[in-house]
């Protein structure tokens, strides 16, 4: 039984946020107040892409991620603020590519309710350690997000710093390792496939590159290899 319960909790983890992203992707699109944009800037509407094929994305992303991070977690105390994340990172990570923004309306939010069952976790658990370390990588990927967005604001969104923090604020629960692989690894993709699809003029290079999808997918790495490479890396 031992060696099923990664693979039961995985196939629970999927089973609970694909439908929830299902749900929740729509309704949130259908909800949440549009930015404020410059004269030159345009769009498509957040209620616009509230379809089936939205709700359809959005619960394939979830529950893939979802069954990959709860196989690898198990029932851990940190896997309840991770099921969360997934949900919200799969709406967020689909009107980022659709609509190059990530809405504050939806990740302050996440940040309550992820920060919340980290405490609740860590009141479970005792794990107060990783408490204390998630808040401080939070304030980590917080800055340097920030600092990349204040050197290359047309690389790096501000959307893209509120995400850093509430990345980084989960995968520091788990460890230093899965902080770093899972930032890392995120603007690695996003810098080297930008590049590609820049040259490949699937983008403009003035245009802004949604780069939210990729510092996600890069969290999910950082859960499934940032434990193993920081042993190989530390010998």
């Amino acid at each position: 039984m031992p060696g099923l319960e990664p693979v039961i909790t995985g196939v629970a983890a999927a089973i609970v946020c694909a439908p929830a992203a299902y749900v929740f992707g729509p309704w949130l699109l259908r909800r949440i107040p549009e930015p404020i944009l410059d004269e030159d800037q345009t769009k498509l509407r957040y209620a616009d892409l509230a379809t089936p094929r939205a709700a359809a994305w959005c619960a394939l992303l979830a529950g893939v991620c979802g069954g990959l991070i709860g196989w690898q977690l198990g029932l851990s105390a940190g896997l309840a603020a991770w099921l969360v994340l997934t949900v919200s990172g799969a709406v967020l990570g689909y009107i980022d590519a659709r609509t190059r923004y990530l809405p504050s309306a939806i990740i302050w939010p996440t940040y309550g309710a992820v920060a919340a069952a980290l405490v609740v976790g860590a009141a479970v658990s005792g794990q107060w350690g990783s408490l204390r370390r998630a808040a401080i990588a939070g304030v980590i990927g917080f800055g340097v997000f920030y600092l990349l967005w204040f050197v290359f604001p047309r690389g790096v969104g501000f959307g893209d710093v509120r995400l850093s923090g509430l990345l980084g604020m989960a995968l520091g629960w788990l460890g230093w390792g899965e902080l770093i692989t899972g930032l890392y690894g995120g603007f690695f993709l996003g810098a080297v496939l930008g590049v590609v699809l820049t040259l490949a003029k699937v983008f403009k290079r003035r245009e802004m590159f949604p780069f939210g999808p990729f510092m996600l997918v890069g969290a999910v790495a950082g859960v499934l290899f940032g434990e193993p490479l920081e042993r190989l890396y530390l010998g």
